[in-house]
């Protein structure tokens, strides 16, 4: 027992460890390299010469090679095993191809779920410091999104629910029916809109309204004040680095479609 507690004394977390022990090992890496081509049927990801395959066994096709480029850089960068949680590209494109494209109407009418109680739309009443902040940051945001889509959206003081207009969500979703019409596309843009709260913000970065990196911060400002005044978090700053490499890779996704589109 007392060599128990001096291990806990020491920093050893018996949770952590259970945790730990109960994950699934990675599976060893299965090949020896990685690299973007161009086919008959489009830009792949081959490994060892052979093309890559989802989870479901469909061929992993990407349609430019800027993109495929950037998956087989994930695939080269793996190690002895092959570990998911650092592909985030990877990690999106997949699903994209097995699910998304036979199920677009349920993964917008989720995104649009979120403009309804959309993060830019819930206001701080005090202290004026963080009011004024969410006003010179989110109303830019929130007009250019109107003046794109049509929708507009009320707001509201603190956490009660405030419902938006039928007819403005309808416009909303329209607007991100047009964004969205590939499959990469829609399965990056409900990634970004998850990971900031806001489906203002992912469309925005979607349809090319919005840098990225200007979303990313837009969503974490609240968390931003709060930081400045108590003090950052260490395990919530590593849990938001790694929530940001997911974003990007979805942001990543969404410009390299649009690059296609032009």
């Amino acid at each position: 027992m007392r060599d128990d507690m001096r291990l806990i004394g020491e920093g050893h977390d018996p949770v952590k460890a259970a945790q730990a022990a109960m994950r699934p090992s990675l599976p060893k890496r299965f090949y020896k390299t990685a690299e973007a081509v161009e086919t008959e049927h489009g830009f792949a990801v081959h490994l060892d010469g052979r093309t890559a395959r989802t989870p479901a066994r469909n061929r992993l096709f990407l349609p430019s090679f800027d993109l495929a480029r950037r998956v087989a850089a994930e695939w080269a960068a793996q190690g002895d095993a092959v570990d998911p949680m650092t592909m985030p590209l990877t990690r999106i494109i997949n699903p994209a191809i097995d699910a998304v494209g036979s199920k677009m109407g349920e993964v917008r009418a989720d995104i649009v779920a979120y403009a309804g109680s959309d993060l830019l739309c819930y206001r701080a009443g005090e202290p004026e410091t963080l009011v004024n902040r969410q006003h010179a940051v989110w109303d830019p945001v929130l007009r250019r999104a109107e003046a794109e889509t049509g929708a507009r959206f009320l707001l509201a003081e603190g956490v009660v629910h405030v419902a938006q207009g039928e007819a403005d969500m309808a416009r909303f979703a329209s607007a991100l029916e047009r964004a969205t019409t590939h499959p990469f596309t829609l399965a990056a843009t409900h990634v970004m809109t998850t990971l900031t709260g806001s489906a203002l913000l992912a469309l925005s970065v979607a349809a090319g309204w919005l840098e990225p990196q200007a979303a990313w911060h837009a969503a974490h400002l609240d968390e931003d004040w709060t930081n400045e005044h108590w003090g950052v978090d260490a395990e919530a700053a590593d849990r938001r680095a790694r929530r940001e490499r997911d974003f990007v890779a979805a942001a990543i996704i969404v410009a390299c479609m649009r690059d296609c589109a032009a």
